[in-house]
């Protein structure tokens, strides 16, 4: 059985707030386990991770620009 991790502690991992952390569970961005309705909530290692793959985002190459000189904006060519 893995080992369980409080809102706190996931908080800490994460680097974001338990406000943060609890909006996305409430949310459905993370998973968790609670074992009693209005119980304690806990956290897996593998949800945290799956959490940080969701969360991820891959850099969009910069755009490069054929002249050094922005298009003007208002003005009919």
């Amino acid at each position: 059985m893995e080992k369980l991790i409080t809102r706190k502690e996931a908080a800490n991992i994460l680097g974001i707030s338990l406000a943060t952390l609890d909006a996305a569970r409430a949310d459905g961005l993370i998973s968790f386990v609670q074992y009693v309705n209005n119980g304690c909530v806990y956290f897996t290692e593998a949800g945290l991770q799956e959490y940080i793959a969701r969360s991820t985002h891959r850099a969009k190459p910069k755009e490069v620009n054929s002249t050094y000189r922005k298009p003007r904006n208002g003005y009919p060519r």
